[in-house]
Parts: structure tokens; sequence; C-alpha cells
């Protein structure tokens, strides 16, 4: 849970059908409202990889965008194939 003005740390970690970290190519983070509306989509780089297949970003919740929960999804390419992961972080009003 957070509440709205902080900054949560969005993370993913991709792995291959067999288990192994992978590191896919062009990986972008889309937030969703509520609504399912995409509020932001964020080009992630090397600069938020903490080891193989793993990445996070540090996202500030802003209230004009979000009311009760966002939805956010780390999305790339691993062998042409799209690969994606996705989850919901809920918003307390203070």
């Amino acid at each position: 849970m957070a509440y709205i003005g902080d900054t949560v740390r969005l993370k993913v970690h991709f792995k291959s059908f067999d288990g192994d970290s992978i590191d896919p190519d062009d990986i972008t983070l889309i937030i969703y409202n509520t609504n399912k509306s995409v509020i932001e989509t964020i080009p992630i780089s090397d600069e938020n990889k903490t080891a193989t297949g793993q990445y996070y970003y540090d996202y500030v919740v802003v209230p004009d965008d979000i009311q009760e929960y966002f939805i956010f999804e780390f999305r790339g390419l691993h062998n042409n194939n799209p690969i994606l992961a996705r989850d919901r972080v809920n918003i307390k009003f203070n």
C-alpha cells in the first residue's frame, strides 16, 4: 500500500519458461489508472537493472491520475516474442 505523493519502487524479474533469468529487449513500464487507461509509458534502460532479468523503477504516485489503485506493467521482447509482468498497487488517501 502507498500514500498519494509517495515514491514506490516497482520491480520485475523476467524469467524464461525454464525459470532462467533473461534480459528482454525494448523494456517498457506502463502505468494504468483504475479505469485501465494508460497514464504513463516509461522506457526502461540498463540504469534500472539490478541483475540479470531484474529491473526497477521509482514511481511517484500523482493524486490527479490515480484514485484507489494503479496497475503497472513491465513488458519487453524475448526471442521476438512479447513478455510481460503486471501487478497492482493500492493507494491510501492520507
